[in-house]
């Protein structure tokens, strides 16, 4: 498939930008016209991809195909009998076809194909060779194609038989072999067993009732999720981490982050978790009866009526979706910290998550006395924004934004700015503070009890960092 040109890069020259966009919105006549001259490329197209039927090519194997369970052939016509997608890593991805509307409805164990969940998930893994890695919830196993070649050992979990089925077809096309597929729930498969990274894209919707495999687990809520982060603990290696996706209930009179962060209190790993969008009720209920192509069909008003209904019963305004890290780094003093980023961020996260997450814990075991000791550095990236009236002897603002990694912003003041211009590791902090006191004017002693405060949440959110050297 490779010799056709059938892959990611392929695929999107072929079609262009409109008949992606279009394809976005399960329009595919776009996507048709672009593929209608019968060559190579757009045939695997139209056959992978889109899922129609194409005259049986003479260069493709169709009997070897269809003894494998890949395509079916009536006369001349072959039709694809599952979902075959090129990847970014350089293998395939094999799945159930994607339904559009107007098919028939989805089968209760459906495979879903790699999409958008699946590569948030692989942008934010950390990216440190490991020696065992477990995929809970693989899926089509698309998180394996990720961790082969930087883990050791990989162990693959699915509830759904098929979907280990079809996984195992993924890798085999992808040529990686020796992972070790299981059937079973959460951590049932792995009794016993511990890796020192475990991903998952879970079946994380919240809803009613569990209807598809592939997306609801049939837990109260959001309560799988939960009881994953629970036990993510006993399945991980000293220094281990647990990453995964998530959804999460915002409900009416309690605070999300507190909601969030209890889940995390308690696993004595220290944990990171980041909501990167909430639905409205009404949005996240659309959204999910598309993805199952049921708008349109005669129980559309049914099925939305009653999930909207379980959400009011449960005073639920709101659900939000992101990611979430565990580290077991040891600690009798775990840290966790919930926060939200509505602003776009350097990927892949995972290039430097585990530095993320070190700041914050070493940040939060650091001693008033360690940080005034320490010799602090700017981070890379980090630009001083000054806002106030043309010709003013003081801003009304200053503003330190990160243009690289989380491309975070801090407003701070004076003094946090100062050194920010003179922090370069050369020297200890509590020196720089009294050379600022001298000039200012400001009493040292008040510098010196301010200081720590004002500088934690910037080198927990990497600001700055401590120099080593």
């Amino acid at each position: 498939m490779l010799d056709t040109g059938y892959t990611i890069n392929g695929v999107r020259e072929r079609l262009g930008g409109v008949a992606a966009i279009a394809l976005a919105r399960e329009e595919t006549v776009p996507a048709l016209r672009a593929t209608r001259d019968g060559d190579p490329l757009g045939t695997l197209i139209r056959l992978w991809w889109l899922g129609v039927p194409v005259r049986a090519p003479g260069w493709l194997p169709v009997a070897e195909l269809a003894a494998s369970g890949l395509v079916t052939a009536e006369g001349d016509l072959i039709t694809s009998a599952v979902h075959l997608q090129p990847w970014e890593t350089g293998g395939y991805l094999v799945s159930d076809r994607k339904v559009r509307p107007g098919d028939p409805a989805l089968r209760t164990d459906h495979v879903v194909g790699a999409g958008g969940a699946s590569a948030n998930l692989a942008q934010l893994v950390s990216r440190r060779p490991v020696e065992s890695a477990l995929d809970l919830g693989t899926g089509c196993g698309v998180q394996v194609l990720h961790l082969a070649g930087r883990a050791g050992r990989i162990v693959a979990t699915d509830v759904n038989p098929r979907a280990l089925e079809l996984a195992r077809l993924s890798w085999a096309l992808s040529g990686i072999d020796g992972v070790e597929a299981r059937e079973g729930s959460l951590f049932d498969p792995v009794a016993g067993e511990r890796f020192d990274l475990i991903v998952a894209n879970p079946p994380f919707v919240i809803s009613p009732r569990g209807r598809f495999a592939y997306r609801e687990s049939g837990f109260e809520a959001d309560g799988f999720c939960r009881d994953l982060l629970r036990l993510a603990p006993r399945a991980l290696s000293p220094g281990g981490t647990c990453q995964l996706l998530a959804n999460w209930l915002h409900v009416g009179g309690e605070d999300w982050r507190d909601r969030v962060g209890g889940w995390l209190t308690g696993t004595g790993c220290d944990g990171w978790a980041v909501q990167r969008d909430v639905q409205d009720p009404a949005e996240y209920v659309e959204l999910w009866l598309r993805d199952a192509a049921e708008q349109g069909t005669p129980r559309y008003r049914e099925l939305y009526d009653d999930w909207l209904g379980w959400f009011e019963s449960m005073d639920v305004t709101g659900i939000g979706f992101g990611w979430i890290s565990l580290h077991d780094s040891g600690s009798l003093d775990p840290v966790v910290r919930v926060e939200e980023f509505a602003q776009r961020v350097e990927l892949p996260v995972g290039e430097y998550v585990d530095e993320v997450l070190a700041a914050v814990a070493a940040t939060h075991r650091l001693t008033d006395d360690e940080l005034l000791g320490a010799r602090l550095t700017v981070a890379g990236g980090v630009v001083e924004e000054r806002v106030g009236p043309p010709g003013a002897e003081d801003p009304a603002r200053i503003v330190l934004r990160q243009t690289r990694g989380l491309r975070r912003s801090a407003r701070v003041g004076t003094v946090e700015a100062a050194l920010a211009g003179v922090c370069d590791g050369d020297f200890p902090l509590d020196p720089l503070l009294a050379a600022i006191a001298e000039l200012t004017g400001e009493n040292l002693a008040d510098l010196r009890a301010k200081a720590p405060g004002a500088l934690r949440p910037l080198l927990a959110e990497g600001f700055f960092h401590i120099s080593t050297g």
